[in-house]
């Protein structure tokens, strides 16, 4: 009797706990859907500011020294964010907490400070001034820093690689016609091609001209590029180069006039409505400088939408009236993943009023036109969605992979008048996202097989990513929309999808994080889609990866993971924990559907509650990734600093700090805990 008394007091404990536990993740969600839902814009949507690095205030302010802009009110603000970025030892990083600043970013801030005026003594360029030349100098810099330097008549053209404008001719069925290359890739190097065949040159004023940073003399420099690949394919690109620079002094250039108009043309009709291009900052400021060299005026109404796009959202302040520039923005992915957040939390039109402008908006972004990726995919209709907020040539399949699964989950309580549209909307894009497969049975961001790897080899495509392939975390999101479908590992398209996902998990458990940091970003993203599709979550590779995650759970509960991972294998997992970055921890424990892993996800959910401030969460790193920096644009194993031209500084990637991931994430997170946790209290 005495030993059932104890049960039943210890039960009644637990059962007791477990309310409490519940109540306090539902004031935890109150709060957190109060906070967003004050933050929805007029037109349904939701959106946080995208943070990166300097080199987008960097390359505005050298961008308006070329085109002449000196009285714009916006000047002195971005200024003022350079500075207010410089670190302690006068260098600028890629990503917040890098164990190094970046001698690129450091290079183009010390470029626009001295085109604004600085002098080369004053403390931010001194300080600057020495970091580079201890780190190696202008010898170390990539070639799109050399492009801004010969733009501004501090490097020669004659050494930086030349992108001939003749590419815009090659027809996509013959090799390396620009379709080849990420959309990103493509956007930037055609107006770009324009900029290197122009050799345009709006030289500094001689007092800030930056003969310091040529301490031996710039007669005594050595401007040749260093040989970072040998082979077959570097030399041959290395011998079509010196031709190029050849033909480029030629009197007579068959075709060069022809190809500059082509490219004017293209560049011209792939303006966005809000006056960028492509929905990111290179093809916007590198499009401008183009149409300039060609002797476009300010005034013309290309060039004043593509300035004034500026003065409205690709800009924002921060850090009492700095001004920093966006290198993207994330309208249409923030509102679907903010309603993602609503659905794990149980809310309906009724509880959750913002659901009904939020899918009005949703569905209005949905675009039905054809891009650039119809040039390569024939014969289907587009469906897509794209992440920002005016973009259509280039729709992306994750934000459409999402936006299905937001749509095919909230028609089951959307009003009826929304049924048919929601209907339509998953059809065409259902169609699309199917069409555009990759071989290997994955998907990528934009394209379809974009995996060419011979273009990695050519001299300027030494920053970032040049190629959109395949990558496990992308492929986890459309098993999850092909799922709620009622598609399973029947489905071929399915199957192969599963079988690449597989082939891609590392051994130890987890997936590779190729759009956001990292490891544990790519397994929050390949579990859920597994779940979705009926794939056996009790599989060992599953819990494998479960296991993986639960080892890198921080002593305070939460998880983090630093932008170093992607150089160093030894930092997987590891980093101070973020809202974020615990979320993902959280949604990948909790899709298994296994309650081994409890203690971890009450840990994890504690995280949340206690540091959650004000409704939301603070988050001061860079937790998504837009280039990893390994050139081919997925993972790699041989993680070579010499080759890459990097170490854990990244000097060839490009973090993202997305402001909303440290809110819509959590939200999901808890939403997704506590009905995991209900099934325990049910159960008791």
């Amino acid at each position: 009797m005495e030993a059932l008394q104890r049960k039943t007091a210890v039960a009644e404990a637990t059962d007791l706990k477990l309310k409490l536990e519940t109540k306090t993740i539902t004031q935890a969600i109150t709060n957190a859907l109060l906070w967003v839902a004050q933050r929805q814009a007029a037109d349904g949507h939701w959106v946080g500011m995208m943070e990166t690095n300097c080199c987008m205030e960097a390359q505005w302010i050298l961008m308006a020294h070329v085109l002449g802009i000196k009285d714009d009110p916006k000047y002195p603000k971005v200024i003022k964010a350079i500075l207010h970025e410089q670190r302690e030892d006068g260098s600028w990083d890629v990503y917040n907490h890098a164990p190094q600043g970046d001698i690129n970013t450091t290079v183009e801030c010390y470029a626009a400070l001295r085109s604004a005026g600085f002098d080369a003594n004053d403390e931010p360029v001194r300080k600057a001034r020495e970091w580079i030349l201890q780190h190696g100098g202008l010898k170390k810099i990539r070639v799109f820093t050399k492009f801004w330097l010969a733009l501004i008549g501090e490097w020669p053209w004659e050494h930086t690689p030349v992108v001939p404008p003749e590419m815009i001719r090659i027809p996509t069925w013959m090799p390396f016609n620009i379709y080849w290359f990420a959309c990103w890739a493509r956007a930037t190097f055609v107006p770009l091609s324009i900029v290197s065949a122009c050799r345009l040159v709006v030289p500094l004023a001689p007092e800030s001209r930056m003969d310091e940073l040529f301490p031996e003399g710039r007669n005594y420099f050595d401007y040749s590029m260093p040989r970072r690949l040998e082979g077959f394919w570097p030399e041959i690109f290395r011998t079509i180069d010196r031709f190029l620079h050849f033909y480029h002094h030629l009197p007579y250039k068959p075709g060069r006039e022809g190809s500059i108009k082509q490219a004017l043309e293209w560049i011209i009709r792939h303006q966005d409505s809000d006056g960028g291009w492509g929905g990111i900052q290179p093809p916007h400021v590198y499009g401008l400088l183009a149409l300039f060299a060609e002797g476009y005026l300010l005034k013309h109404p290309v060039m004043a939408t593509g300035l004034d796009a500026w003065n409205k959202h690709w800009s924002y302040e921060k850090n009492d009236g700095c001004c920093y520039i966006q290198a993207c923005e994330s309208p249409v992915w923030d509102t679907m993943l903010v309603m993602t957040g609503a659905l794990d939390c149980g809310e309906t039109f009724e509880t959750f009023p913002n659901f009904r402008p939020a899918l009005e908006y949703l569905l209005d972004k949905q675009i039905f036109t054809k891009g650039d990726w119809a040039e390569v995919v024939k014969g289907v209709e587009c469906g897509g969605w794209a992440f920002e907020r005016a973009n259509t040539f280039y729709p992306d399949l994750d934000d459409t992979a999402v936006a299905l699964t937001v749509l095919l989950r909230i028609r089951k309580i959307a009003p009826p008048e929304y049924h048919a549209r929601i209907d339509f909307a998953v059809k065409r894009a259902e169609a699309w996202v199917r069409a555009m497969q990759s071989t290997n049975g994955g998907w990528g961001a934009f394209d379809k097989d974009n995996n060419r790897a011979v273009l990695t080899k050519i001299p300027f495509c030494d920053f970032g990513e040049v190629l959109d392939p395949p990558s496990a975390d992308l492929t986890g999101h459309k098993l999850e929309a092909l799922g709620l479908m009622g598609f399973g590992m029947e489905d071929p398209a399915v199957k192969r999808a599963v079988d690449y996902i597989m082939s891609e998990q590392e051994p130890d458990g987890p997936w590779f994080g190729r759009w956001g940091v990292n490891y544990l970003y790519g397994t929050a993203l390949v579990l859920p889609g597994l779940r979705s599709i009926g794939f056996d979550m009790n599989d060992e590779r599953t819990h494998r990866a479960c296991r993986w995650v639960v080892a890198r759970q921080n002593p305070d509960g939460g998880w983090g993971e630093t932008c170093g991972s992607y150089m160093d294998d030894n930092l997987r997992g590891v980093g101070k924990s973020t809202a974020s970055q615990t979320a993902w921890g959280l949604i990948s424990l909790t899709a298994i559907g296994s309650h081994d892993y409890d203690d971890a996800i009450r840990r994890g959910v504690e995280y949340l509650i206690r540091t959650q401030q004000d409704g939301t969460w603070d988050e001061d790193v860079h937790t998504g990734c837009g280039f990893p920096g390994y050139g081919l644009g997925e993972r790699i194993f041989a993680k070579d600093t010499k080759t890459l031209s990097q170490g854990r500084e990244l000097a060839r990637g490009f973090m993202l700090n997305y402001n909303m991931y440290r809110h819509h994430f959590p939200l999901q997170a808890l939403g997704r805990a506590r009905a995991h946790l209900a099934e325990v209290e049910h159960n008791s």
